[in-house]
């Protein structure tokens, strides 16, 4: 019964004017940014971090730090809900997690000409998969809290290291990519004061008398920003490489409208496929709940989940709405999951996620079980704005499908210089500083190549936000044991977290060996 009172406490929060304009504004901006194809939600938000810093600020007459996350968050919510247009209609992913739905979204868009009944029935499976997600989120958010008050520094530490572990063994295609983008973030995350020593590390033009290069070593002694690298990496970079493969064109105008019938006949479909959506979006929501993954894997996973156990696999990549309605329940499931880490145990669940927790550091909060004891309002307020958020994004797509394909119709020689400057202005408002503006480049470049090499880019980011607290507690750990090792697997918990983290790393090993042998196997009955 607590956790109701909460709750309730904490839609008192969300239904504040502020906060409900606010969250409105966030709703509107993540539908567009989800319908413009390789903008992205984790992009959108860290180009308006910016603006969420001022509003956190107070500079705005009744809003606060609340009001900041519920932005984000909505930004997050319909960027969700958003990607599905693009990829229904037009053939085109808008968002990474909605590329699924090019299987069977599309075909029966077009090939069936149902595209309304393609929409309705993704818009309604996100919302029940979100919801589900959410509901989970409220009943067991605090009790993880609660446990993870009793962490100490091998437990957190253990914790961290399976973070990374996921990014590494479940969540991208080649592992050594993987790896080597979680060296350069923890690279990064080096750079400054010592967390134990106070000592410098890695300043470069240290002892330099050319002014410019000492500013520069003063402004390094902070260590380098987080809001400026990803608004470079995800804002700047992923907007050129996807201006070169859209190219600058005009898309084919099509038009879409959702009536009453489309709502009819999805909420029918629902109902026959109700185990399927429930099902579904409890799974999203315990992979959601892994550091590292969020909503495209997880929209894979629906996916497969739903042909495997489906009787009619002959109708997936025809137009089957179980192939629209499963994996979108998982990935809006995970995308709410994703927070869950973040909140409880100070682990970003997603690349979004791990924005939003830069966010949190900005305005002055720990991510963590504290924040339950110690802003227990933005805790509250921030999981009610989730059901509000989302019933807002679902009512708002059914409303205005035809007015967000539309906008499939700037051309990118519009919207590339557009965000460029926009990520630049947000970049230099953080601290006045043009150093800030240097690193949104340089990295708005490196994301740029980094993506056509295919590399990730979450395990840079994640191991950027969470390089200083995993050093921490690494150093901790260290020396409470007095530099012995065995001390990592002094508790129960610590030992089994460290043996899933090997287990999860040696996955993609077992997997490489299997592959080869397979592939030795067939070569050899060929010959």
């Amino acid at each position: 019964m607590e956790v109701f009172g909460l709750l309730a406490g904490g839609f008192a929060t969300a239904l504040q004017p502020i906060n409900i304009a606010f969250l409105f504004i966030g709703v509107t901006l993540g539908l567009v940014i989800g319908v413009l194809p390789g903008l992205g939600g984790t992009s959108g938000v860290a180009i308006l971090l910016p603006i969420s810093v001022v509003i956190a600020r107070g500079d705005i007459a009744g809003a606060d730090t609340t009001t900041a996350v519920i932005l984000l968050a909505g930004i997050y919510w319909g960027a969700l809900f958003g990607g599905v247009i693009t990829s229904i209609l037009f053939n085109i992913p808008g968002e990474p997690w909605s590329v699924v739905l090019l299987f069977d979204g599309f075909p029966l868009a077009k090939r069936r000409g149902k595209p309304g009944l393609a929409l309705t029935s993704s818009f309604l499976a996100s919302f029940v998969g979100a919801f589900i997600a959410t509901v989970l989120f409220t009943l067991f958010a605090k009790e993880i809290a609660d446990r993870a008050l009793a962490f100490g520094p091998p437990e957190l530490f253990a914790v961290f290291v399976l973070s990374f572990a996921t990014l590494v063994g479940l969540g991208a295609e080649s592992p050594l990519k993987a790896l080597a983008m979680l060296a350069m973030g923890l690279l990064l995350a080096a750079i400054g004061f010592d967390t134990i020593t106070g000592s410098q590390r890695l300043i470069p033009f240290a002892g330099s008398e050319f002014e410019p290069l000492r500013n520069i070593q003063i402004n390094l002694l902070a260590g380098v920003g987080f809001v400026p690298v990803t608004i470079g990496l995800f804002g700047i970079g992923e907007i050129l490489a996807s201006a070169e493969e859209q190219g600058i064109g005009y898309m084919e105008k099509i038009s879409a409208r959702l009536g009453f019938k489309d709502l009819i006949e999805a909420l029918a479909a629902l109902r026959k496929r109700w185990f399927l959506v429930v099902s579904n979006s409890i799974i999203g929501f315990l992979f959601g709940v892994l550091p590292g993954h969020g909503a495209t894997a997880a929209s894979f996973l629906g996916y497969g989940l739903a042909r495997q156990y489906a009787k009619n696999k002959e109708d997936f990549g025809k137009g089957e709405i179980s192939g629209i309605m499963g994996p979108q329940a998982t990935a809006d499931a995970a995308g709410v999951a994703s927070l869950v880490p973040m909140v409880t145990l100070g682990v970003p669940g997603s690349p979004t996620s791990a924005v939003i927790m830069a966010g949190l550091f900005v305005w002055g909060l720990q991510p963590g079980p504290l924040l339950f004891t110690e802003h227990s309002t933005f805790v509250w307020g921030l999981i009610a704005s989730i059901y509000l958020g989302h019933f807002l994004t679902f009512i708002l797509c059914l409303l205005a499908v035809p007015l967000l394909a539309s906008i499939m119709r700037v051309p990118y020689a519009i919207i590339t210089p557009f965000i460029v400057v926009i990520s630049i202005i947000g970049s230099y408002s953080l601290n006045n500083s043009m150093l800030d503006v240097a690193f949104t480049v340089i990295f708005g470049l490196v994301g740029y190549w980094l993506r056509k090499m295919k590399y990730p880019l979450a395990p840079l980011v994640v191991a950027l936000v969470l390089g200083d607290s995993t050093e921490r507690e690494l150093r901790k750990t260290l020396i409470a044991g007095a530099g012995n090792p065995a001390f990592f697997f002094s508790s129960t918990l610590s030992t089994v977290v460290m043996i899933l983290a090997a287990v999860v790393l040696i996955l993609p090993l077992v997997g490489a060996v299997r592959g080869r042998l397979r592939r030795a196997g067939v070569a050899a009955d060929t010959d």
